[in-house]
């Protein structure tokens, strides 16, 4: 475990995985909403074993170093967020310079990649996207309104009942038996049960975390897609009863976008009655596996 300072100057959290051998490329993650980078050691463990180095951070507004869980920064709290994942990929970039490097974001993670991918894409080995979604603009416009007007009277820093229960509003329809608010996560009810115990996973965003997050997500109109670099091979990967995905639905419709763009390698894998969170499902092994496979193809090529 290390520490970096973010571009608003706050401290954030950083850890490193480093295989026993050579490195053969490296992997950064960039972790979801109200969770933490800890929650990847399992994974990344498991990616050490065939020479990933593995590297990631505790976003602005999570973990034990927040200032205010659920809030970024003052102004321009999205880019904070596209900053702190460059930096960490500069440095680490820095230190092991002739190695390959591929870049994957989880869930609200998968939002941050997608922006990051307009602005800093380029020399990427591979983008791989966990969990990802799609909203439509009178969605978010709708929600970007309520954001807003939280904000100006005073909500900035409180947590958003309001938006968080229309965000997340019918996750859990369909499971059965239902025994927690959050077993849309995944199937693995051990996992679950240390997430629903974990003080820094689950919390509210505020409304200033909302209104951030829904501005970075109208970046990802189709419109903004030509700013990506076209040779950078793209995978997406979901849950087949993600409903953060539409299961399956919304992650198809983003796929289809950046190949409208001219992206000219996009692919994607559901996993049938996988949740949200395919590293942490029941079937993870076949999860790594194909992930280490599709990563080992962009190697060869």
């Amino acid at each position: 475990m290390g520490k970096m300072t973010s571009v608003t100057g706050a401290q954030l959290e950083t850890w490193e995985w480093r295989p026993q051998g050579e490195v053969r490329a490296v992997l950064q993650l960039v972790h979801g909403m109200a969770e933490h980078i800890a929650r990847y050691d399992a994974a990344a463990k498991r990616l050490n074993e065939a020479g990933y180095l593995v590297v990631g951070h505790t976003q602005l507004g999570h973990g034990a170093k927040a200032e205010t869980l659920g809030w970024f920064a003052a102004k321009d709290g999205w880019d904070a967020l596209i900053e702190d994942v460059h930096s960490l990929r500069e440095a680490t970039q820095k230190a092991n310079p002739d190695a390959p490097y591929f870049l994957l974001g989880h869930s609200m993670g998968s939002f941050v990649v997608r922006t990051y991918c307009l602005k800093h894409e380029q020399g990427l080995a591979g983008v791989i996207l966990s969990g990802t979604g799609h909203f439509e603009p009178p969605i978010l416009n709708a929600a970007l309104c309520i954001a807003n007007l939280q904000c100006m009277f005073g909500g900035e820093k409180k947590p958003s009942k309001m938006l968080a229960d229309m965000s997340f509003a019918g996750y859990d329809k369909g499971i059965v038996p239902k025994r927690t608010a959050f077993d849309w996560l995944t199937r693995d009810t051990e996992i679950v049960d240390r997430y629903v115990a974990d003080p820094f996973c689950g919390f509210p965003f505020t409304a200033g975390g909302y209104r951030d997050m829904f501005r970075g997500l109208k970046r990802l109109y189709p419109k903004n897609l030509a700013a990506m670099d076209k040779t950078v091979p793209v995978r997406l990967f979901s849950g087949g009863s993600d409903p953060v995905g539409q299961q399956g639905a919304g992650v198809k419709t983003t796929m289809r976008e950046m190949l409208d763009a001219g992206v000219e390698d996009v692919s994607l894998k559901l996993y049938e009655n996988a949740r949200h969170e395919t590293l942490n499902e029941l079937n993870r092994e076949t999860v790594l596996n194909d992930l280490l496979q599709w990563m080992e193809e962009q190697l060869k090529a």
